[in-house]
């Protein structure tokens, strides 16, 4: 780096020196000729001084970074590591432009404004390196927003292994940075420890990214207002796909109204490895439009040229297919054999992993009834074969959603909102050894309604055990006045442990709710492992 900043210095002395040299050899009676060129020399030096200060600059701030990464405590709690992800460029690094010349190429608006294709990390870590990378593109919607229980069923069932190897990226296609920043607050607040590690992603464009949409041509019997729409849709996708191209292996294109199936990390993962010898531009894993496809990484710049050289004529899924027919498709053939040949370098997963749920689209006005037929029914609950138990809670259930139902696998337990105190137990009809136990609250479809700050306890059977594993200073578990004591407790609304031998056997297990909550709670998963 040394070498670098000493080059640069010389380059810039350099172009000092020549515009010196030049000056000091015109006559005094120079043409107007000469006169012209040396203010051609003055502003080409003026160029290179700029950038190299800009060089210089650049390479002053990742000293002063490296510096900082040395000396630096590292934050100790998850409000500091919060606040720190929420600032306006990933961690440790200054914005990074755009790495596309097609983007200049057809919006040549860009080239009016330097900063033009600077992203605005809103929040991020710099996650790089990854096997999956899911792009989200959101847009201001006038009706409702479906972006958080989007995002919910993407995160809900992964497990920490696959979280540390997936990146979202959630782009919200507005310039309107308060819009940007009120969505960044809400994904931060309702998906902590995602923004914390790094899977999480927010940016937006340049307020100069978009072009002037009023000279677009009306086609395909569209009106003025949806060819914008599709337009502009075109154009964010190719702005995600560029700025996804280097942070990961592969790349998935989902919307911002969709719910995923449980185990879409895994299947996808399986169907690569399943097409790995086969030469592919994409795989399907929905039906509808452009959710669901995925692309090699390295295959998505010339797509997304192919995109932005198209992007103001046709809709993006129509797009995708021209791709396949100008590489394979030969118009000497018939259409029977361009199908064939375009069928190779796809292949739909079925059944399909993603389902459209939004009812109103970001088209103003449009209602979207688009589902797709081979998603199936996602359950809502995960039923096991737990030990026999009488099962009663405080809290009333809501309709048919009982705690009976739910224990035996048949549904989830849905309850009324709960205050401090209440409870949902299960008394063993005789002493049982469990060896472990897993509450899953809120589903897909209500993410919200979770236990918080709530324990997990247990009642030994044997009431000397009680006594001395609660009593004295020394205890090794809080315990309760009518003798359980404390084993665990709800983390973003899921509980799951062991329980030690010492405690064993059991005659109850309980969830003991610490604190008034504002909403009702739903136990999606209820499993005492023995």
């Amino acid at each position: 780096m040394r070498l670098r900043v000493i080059k640069l210095g010389c380059l810039l002395a350099l172009g000092c020196f020549l515009s010196l040299t030049w000056i000091s050899s015109m006559s005094n009676d120079g043409a107007q000729a000469d006169m012209q060129s040396l203010l051609g020399h003055l502003q080409m030096t003026e160029l290179l001084g700029e950038s190299i200060t800009r060089d210089l600059n650049r390479l002053l701030e990742q000293l002063k970074n490296l510096s900082r990464a040395q000396n630096a405590t590292y934050p100790t709690t998850v409000t500091n590591i919060l606040a720190e992800g929420i600032k306006n460029a990933s961690a440790n690094s200054e914005p990074r432009t755009l790495n596309s010349h097609s983007m200049h190429l057809f919006l040549p608006h860009l080239g009016q404004h330097p900063d033009s294709l600077i992203p605005n990390v809103v929040l991020g870590q710099g996650r790089r390196g990854v096997s999956l990378v899911l792009g989200v593109s959101t847009v201001k919607r006038q009706k409702q927003s479906y972006l958080v229980n989007t995002l919910n069923s993407l995160v809900y069932t992964l497990t920490p292994s696959q979280c540390r190897d997936l990146l979202i990226i959630v782009f919200v296609a507005e310039s309107d940075r308060e819009y940007v920043d009120t969505i960044a607050e809400t994904i931060r607040k309702n998906f902590p420890r995602e923004v914390m590690s790094g899977m999480l992603e927010v940016v937006s464009p340049s307020r100069y990214y978009y072009p002037n949409f009023t000279s677009l041509k009306e086609t395909f019997g569209d009106s003025k207002e949806r060819v914008k729409w599709r337009t502009k849709q075109n154009l964010d996708y190719s702005y995600l796909m560029v700025y996804a191209q280097d942070k990961g292996t592969y790349y998935v294109q989902l919307e911002d109204d969709i719910v995923a199936k449980a185990d879409y990390y895994i299947a996808m993962k399986n169907y690569v490895t399943q097409h790995a010898s086969n030469q592919w531009l994409f795989l399907e894993f929905s039906q509808l439009g452009f959710i669901g496809k995925m692309f090699h990484t390295h295959d998505l710049p010339l797509i997304t040229e192919f995109f932005l050289m198209f992007h103001r004529d046709k809709p993006i899924d129509w797009l995708l297919d021209h791709i396949l027919w100008v590489k394979v498709c030969n118009p000497e053939k018939t259409a029977k054999d361009c199908d064939k040949q375009k069928s190779l370098l796809k292949q739909r997963h079925k059944p399909s992993l993603f389902q459209h749920v939004g009812l109103h689209s970001s088209l103003s006005g449009k209602l979207q009834h688009l589902k797709d037929k081979d998603f199936g029914k996602e359950s809502l609950y995960h039923p096991h074969s737990n030990p026999t138990a009488e099962v009663s809670s405080s809290l009333k259930h809501y309709k048919q959603h009982t705690l009976e139902r739910a224990y035996r696998g048949e549904d989830f337990f849905w309850g009324l909102t709960p205050i401090q105190g209440d409870y949902v137990l299960f008394h063993f009809t005789s002493p049982t050894y469990v060896k472990g136990y897993l509450f899953r609250s809120g589903n897909m479809e209500t993410s919200g309604d979770r236990f918080y700050n709530t324990t997990v306890e247990v009642l030994p059977s044997d009431a000397s055990v009680r006594e001395n594993l609660s009593a004295g200073s020394s205890a090794q578990y809080k315990g309760s006045s009518d003798g359980f004591l404390i084993v665990g407790a709800f983390e973003h609304g899921v509980a799951e442990g062991e329980v030690e031998a010492a405690v064993q056997p059991v005659s109850a297990l309980r969830l003991m709710v610490q604190s008034d909550s504002d909403v009702w709670v739903l136990l999606s998963e209820i499993f005492i492992k023995v």
